[in-house]
């Protein structure tokens, strides 16, 4: 069993409230979940209204299939969301 966590670190220029944010990173977990089989919760930085932590968690019995997932994950973020800006991503595949 092989277990694969992303740590999305996001730059949201566009927000200028806390509830921006929110809105913002709601829709993205959402998308998220339901587009890829994962499991999708903001991690971090939510006091800050322009930046978000995204933790994304998936889990296979095949480790080139977890990367492909979590690589995905941030594909799909690049191409979707033009409002997010991804500044880091961590990778690791236990």
């Amino acid at each position: 069993m092989f277990i694969g966590s992303l740590a999305l670190h996001l730059r949201l220029e566009t927000c200028h409230s806390l509830k921006e944010k929110r809105s913002i990173v709601k829709s993205v977990i959402a998308r998220l979940r339901n587009e890829f089989n994962v499991s999708v919760a903001e991690v971090a930085e939510q006091d800050r209204w322009q930046s978000a932590v995204i933790g994304v968690a998936c889990v296979s019995g095949n480790k080139q299939y977890v990367h492909q997932q979590l690589d995905a994950v941030i594909d799909w973020v690049y191409d979707n969301r033009p409002d997010v800006e991804i500044v880091q991503t961590d990778v690791e595949v236990l």
